[in-house]
Parts: structure tokens; sequence; C-alpha cells
């Protein structure tokens, strides 16, 4: 994914910074706990999408 997108990007919900995860799959928002799918290198930031953080993944 480009750094520059990444900079620019937010959580739809509480706006704030996402992290890529380790296997560059998600986009994850810790303080909401969602993790986004990114399909075919395009970041679906849609609540409907996301998963929820299981609790190991929220303290990483």
């Amino acid at each position: 994914m480009d750094p520059k997108l990444l900079d620019i990007l937010a959580c739809p919900l509480c706006k704030s910074a996402v992290q890529l995860n380790d296997e560059k799959t998600e986009l994850w928002c810790k303080a909401d706990g969602l993790a986004f799918p990114i399909r075919d290198d395009i970041p679906v930031m849609l609540e409907t999408e996301a998963r929820t953080l299981s609790n190991d993944e929220r303290l990483d």
C-alpha cells in the first residue's frame, strides 16, 4: 500500500489513524477495535465490511 495513502486514511467512525497489519491485508483501528479489509490493493473503509479485532490484536 502506498505510504502516502496510509498517511491520509482515517477510521470512518472515530477519525483516528489506522495501522496496516503485519500481513498487509487489513487496516486496524485500535480505538474502535475494528479491522478494515484491503481488497485488490483498495482499502474497504466501511463499517459493515469491518471485523472486530480480538483482544490479542488490540494489545499488539
